[in-house]
This record gives C-alpha cells, structure tokens and sequence, in this order.
C-alpha cells in the first residue's frame, strides 16, 4: 500500500508499507494493505510505516488518517521528523 506523510511544512513520507500504526483520538489504529475506507481525528504519540523489516516513526499531534483505495494518508498539525529502526 502506499503511504503519504504530510505536515504544514513539507511531505515527510511517499512510499510503499507493509504496514501503519497510528495514534488516534481514542488509541491506536493498524492498517494493512487493502484495508477498508477509513478515517479518523489523529491523536498525540507515535506513527510506524512498517516497509521490509525497517520502521520509520514520527511524533505527531493533531490531524487526520484517511485510508482510501490501498492508500493511506496522514495529515499531521504538528509533526517531528523520522527516525529508523
């Protein structure tokens, strides 16, 4: 699936994932590719884009998730860059 990283300032991410674990309003969401349309309010914590074995994390606070079409975007109010693990 593909993933879209976005914040004010710039797009952080545009790539290809295995999987998404974002921070909602109320937990933690999992999306997996072909996931089902889906949006929801971003929370405060963490974002993993999982792609071969590498996980890429950003802090974000605010937005919106959107999975549309084996698409996922997420358009973050306040973001701190990427970090690889």
């Amino acid at each position: 699936m593909r993933v879209l990283v976005i914040s004010p300032e710039a797009s952080l991410f545009d790539g290809d994932a295995d999987s998404v674990i974002a921070p909602v309003y109320d937990g933690e969401v999992g999306i997996l590719p072909n996931h089902a349309p889906f949006m929801a309010p971003l929370g405060r914590g963490t974002l993993v884009v999982k792609h071969a074995g590498q996980a890429t994390r950003f802090t974000v606070d605010g937005g919106i998730l959107q999975v549309v079409s084996n698409t996922v975007r997420v358009v973050a109010e306040q973001i701190k860059g990427a970090a690889n693990a």
